[in-house]
């Protein structure tokens, strides 16, 4: 591994003896790592970028997750349970199965339960408690790892008040949604402590679903001196849910969309993470950031299916005797998981001058281990939960999978005159092995990857930008995909592209912002799943070269500052070309019977054409704020086929286009600290079909939420 050059190097350009140091410019705070920064920030990246504010997200009372990075060009955020506490998340076209090709950070650390060796989403904070939303997609994602492909989104939790504050929200809506959200902070002396809580239920997008989570965070700030500050963070997540794996057949969802064949699923788990930051200023253009992390992940979902075709009438359980016994002699399944991660994560920030060139420098390393237990036992009954004694029941799986990881960074931007030159380098170490513990076989690999990145801004004006960029895009493969279960290991390459950016970024006038960007990602090696309709936890395989290119537009827009009108009209507009998505090497299909057809020139699944959301709404002097949203989504193939039809196991064909409206009005009472809102996602109670790859899951219908909003 060759990270101690990195550092060396930025330690060496941090030397005053070499170059001239040059007072700080406006830094993030004291102990605490961002990917973008605020608005003002954004408009300085040689990149794509987009935030999304509290004030944003609140005027929309985003329902999830989902709902809040649909406002994101490039982005599109696959709907699953109805709640958002899966997320499926894609960037430019990369497939969105459970946001494995995303990199997701909560105050610049890792947010996903296993980000080297198994970067699934199956959980996910609740979004009421993040100040703002970052999202990254260009070659500045070489400053954080390891996935580099799509792009870096980046939640960042608000600090402590300097004085007093307390919030409390409450509110409910139809399909049983309640939730409560309750905030209080203070800063005493050299202490800042904020303490929040989330908890909420639904019914979800389907019958026999039932959706609760409850989410505790404390956040202290301790500074230690004018130089120096320790930020501690406990959560603690946990979830309690009936929700099936399994999506509908063609036959099921004809007669019942929000149909759900399974009411003794059961999904739980638990989350506790501790992290610290340590902040020191070591001169006034010299910054060191220490940050230590440690989750541990606990999961168990007890369900009868994990695709359309494995039912219980199939040869896995032959005590059934078919879907007619499904509520009695029907068999399930025990998946049960443990994760933990740790990791130590140094980071240098130095400004400074050569010359007429400013400096600033960024390094970095990184110390990273993760383990993961995972167990499969299979029940007797529909509602057991524990193993059974039947012909396919008791013990199925015991695996111990792990992954080590090293890496290094350095990044320096150079800037003369208007022109800015950003060179940055990652270098990633990870070290896979796993171990079959009901037969004692074990294997283990080592892959490594320099990712190297570029980007280029150049100031036409005070308030217009050109950027351009290409690095290097990485995602490594899963412990379970590279070591067998059998004690071998598998030639399948890292995931491999080369990503480029070109755009402009304006303020055309106060009030009037408007991003442009052009994209091209060339994969030399794109990983998908060997059975397209597999789902998330099928075997992958290399795809080969593919091609994704189009465009995306971000505009922005309000009376107030344009005008100077009393109230404030405004709109939004994030929307994304994906001209192609498409399979561009040698490749045949992997659908059983269709081996050797080739889909070379086919789309890629799930990678619609356009797609996006117009907004629209005003803010009056009365205190009365009205929203309208229209979100969009394309027309979708689901395999490498490209099939039209949808087939009978509701795993394959074209998902149709759909479009969603949501609205929402809010009234602040005159003279108190008090929201009162009424909020309605998918007005009109538009059915569409959100996704085939475990069946068919339907989209989430109408949900309306009255509620308010007290501070203090």
């Amino acid at each position: 591994m060759r990270t101690r050059p990195l550092l060396a190097l930025a330690l060496l350009a941090a030397t005053p003896a070499a170059l001239a140091e040059a007072p700080a410019a406006d830094t993030p705070p004291l102990a605490e790592v961002v990917v973008v920064g605020n608005r003002a920030d954004r408009a300085q990246i040689a990149g794509a970028a987009d935030v999304l504010d509290r004030g944003l997200l609140d005027a929309a009372h985003v329902l999830s997750v989902n709902e809040a990075l649909r406002k994101v060009p490039g982005i599109y955020a696959r709907d699953e349970e109805g709640l958002g506490l899966r997320p499926n998340i894609g960037i430019r076209g990369l497939n969105p199965t459970r946001s494995s090709k995303v990199l997701l950070l909560e105050d610049g650390l890792p947010l996903t339960y296993g980000p080297y060796g198994d970067n699934a989403t199956y959980y996910h904070p609740p979004v009421d408690r993040f100040e703002r939303i970052e999202v990254l997609k260009g070659s500045g994602q070489v400053l954080f790892g390891p996935h580099t492909v799509g792009g870096v989104i980046n939640y960042i939790t608000p600090a402590p008040p300097e004085d007093f504050a307390a919030r409390l929200s409450l509110a409910g809506g139809n399909r049983a949604y309640r939730e409560l959200h309750a905030e209080v902070g203070d800063t005493l002396g050299n202490t800042g402590l904020l303490l929040n809580g989330t908890w909420k239920q639904s019914d979800g997008a389907r019958e026999r679903t039932h959706l609760e989570q409850g989410d505790v965070n404390l956040k202290l700030v301790q500074s230690l001196s004018d130089t120096q500050r320790v930020t501690l963070r406990l959560n603690h997540l946990r979830e309690d849910s009936q929700v099936s794996y399994s999506g509908l057949t063609l036959a099921e969802y004809q007669a019942n969309p929000q149909g759900n064949p399974f009411k003794h699923d059961s999904f739980e788990l638990y989350r506790d993470a501790l992290s610290v930051t340590h902040g020191w200023d070591v001169t006034p253009a010299l910054r060191l950031t220490t940050s230590a992390y440690y989750t541990y992940f606990n999961r168990d979902w007890w369900r009868q299916s994990s695709n359309s075709s494995q039912r219980p009438a199939d040869a896995s359980d032959p005590a059934c005797g078919g879907i007619a016994n499904l509520d009695t002699t029907c068999g399930n399944e025990g998946r049960l998981r443990q994760y933990s991660t740790a990791g130590l994560e140094p980071r240098l920030a130095w400004q400074g001058r050569a010359g007429r060139v400013d400096l600033d420098v960024q390094a970095g390393l990184r110390l990273h281990r993760e383990t993961q237990d995972r167990i499969q036992v299979n029940g007797d009954t529909p509602d057991a939960r524990t193993a059974g004694t039947g012909v396919n029941a008791g013990l199925r799986e015991d695996n111990a999978r792990n992954v080590r990881a090293k890496s290094g960074f350095v990044q320096v931007a150079m800037t003369l005159g208007r022109l800015t030159v950003v060179p940055g380098l990652r270098y990633e170490d990870m070290t896979f092995d796993r171990t079959n513990r009901l037969t004692g076989q074990r294997a283990e690999t080592q892959l490594s990857q320099a990712i190297p990145g570029l980007g280029l801004s150049y100031k036409l004006g005070t308030d217009t930008t050109v950027f351009a960029g290409a690095h290097r895009g990485f995602s490594p493969p899963r412990v379970e995909d590279v070591v067998t279960n059998a004690g071998g290991t598998v030639d399948l390459d890292a995931e491999l592209s080369w990503n480029y950016e070109l755009g402009l970024r304006t303020t055309l006038r106060p009030g009037l912002q408007f991003e442009a960007t052009a994209f091209r990602m060339d994969f030399e090696n794109q990983i998908v799943p060997a059975s397209v309709a597999g789902g998330a936890g099928a075997t992958l395989t290399s795809a080969g070269a593919t091609l994704h290119q189009g465009a995306e537009l971000l505009i922005t827009a309000g009376t107030r500052e344009l005008w100077g009108t009393q109230d404030d009209w405004y709109a939004r507009l994030a929307w994304t070309w994906l001209r192609d998505a498409e399979y561009v090497g040698t490749r045949f299909s992997s659908i059983a019977g269709s081996t050797t057809t080739s889909v070379t020139g086919n789309r890629l699944p799930y990678a619609a054409e356009h797609g996006g959301t117009l907004a629209v709404g005003v803010n009056t002097r009365q205190g009365v704020g009205a929203l309208l949203e229209l979100a969009f989504t394309d027309a979708m193939v689901t395999d490498d086929l490209n099939t039209v039809a949808i087939t009978a196991n509701g795993q394959r064909g074209r998902i149709p286009a759909y479009a969603v409206l949501n609205t929402s009005v809010t009234w602040t009472v005159p003279g108190r600290d008090l929201d009162v809102y009424l909020s309605v996602k998918n007005l009109l109670d538009r059915a569409y079909i959100a996704d085939l790859s475990r069946g068919i899951l339907p989209g989430t219908p109408r949900m309306a939420q009255l509620g308010f909003t007290a501070r203090w």
